[in-house]
């Protein structure tokens, strides 16, 4: 049988630059999976990411007006990773006004530009693994520039700063020029609370040097020797699914005020 081919995708290399232990406990080693919690900022952002990919999708004729987007809400609507009923509540409230906001504003002022995807998939070859993602929007203008859109449901801002050094932006850059190598692409982050967006186009200097660095750190995250490595303490680990895992070791220099109240 043949050996099945590495892929990463920008989720997995985010993880691995957090903390490569929770990387390894959310994609490799069993025992992860059962301490995984439902978190809710994940349930709000799938839930208005579905709505937003009906409503751009030109095959979708169910969500074109405000009224089906929040019906449409309604239905994408996920419940878990929630607290309580009142902070479902309330993140249901501005879930309702991001979408008022961001519909009102694409049918009162039109974009000339075309949606040509959503929720596209995507892969390439980088030697010893495959690069794998999911591009939230993909627009077409008229003079054939190309525009990758993604939705930030948490952030009221999308400083340059954060999109130039954006990962996940930057793989959909390389995977998006590698299928249409004869058009400018632009990237813009969109923050979906505010409406704020940025948009910037990388040289071709900026993308070979990011495909030369994501290429070492492919390999380095594939062929990394776990039994070795030893947890280390950091500020994340205060809300971390696999803190007790990482207990166990006692190398864990974990500071006593980390520590979860006793009953």
């Amino acid at each position: 049988m043949a050996t099945r081919r590495p892929s990463v995708s920008p989720s997995r290399l985010s993880t691995y630059l957090a903390c490569s232990l929770k990387y390894r406990w959310t994609f490799l080693d069993p025992r992860g999976r059962y301490l995984l919690r439902s978190h809710s900022y994940y349930s709000f952002g799938l839930s208005l990411h579905k709505v937003l990919e009906r409503f751009h999708d030109s095959e979708d004729q169910g969500v074109s007006t405000l009224t089906e987007a929040k019906a449409a809400l309604e239905e994408s609507w996920l419940t878990s990773g929630y607290d309580s009923q009142q902070e479902m509540e309330e993140a249901w409230g501005t879930g309702v006004e991001i979408l008022e906001g961001h519909v009102r504003q694409h049918l009162d002022r039109p974009s000339e530009a075309t949606t040509i995807a959503v929720e596209k998939r995507m892969k390439i070859d980088l030697g010893q693994f495959d690069l794998v993602g999911q591009i939230d929007r993909l627009d077409e203008y008229p003079d054939g520039r190309l525009e990758i859109v993604d939705y930030k449901s948490m952030r009221s801002a999308t400083p340059l700063d954060m999109l130039k050094s954006d990962l996940a932006m930057n793989c959909y850059q390389l995977m998006i020029r590698e299928e249409f190598p004869d058009r400018p692409v632009t990237s813009t982050i969109l923050a979906l609370q505010t409406g704020d967006s940025t948009s910037y186009t990388p040289t071709s200097d900026e993308l070979t040097e990011f495909r030369r660095e994501l290429i070492f750190l492919g390999d380095h995250m594939l062929n990394r020797d776990w039994e070795h490595v030893v947890p280390t303490w950091k500020p994340l680990c205060r809300n971390c699914d696999f803190v007790s895992l990482c207990r166990k070791s006692g190398d864990f220099n974990e500071p006593e005020e980390s520590e979860p109240d006793l009953p």
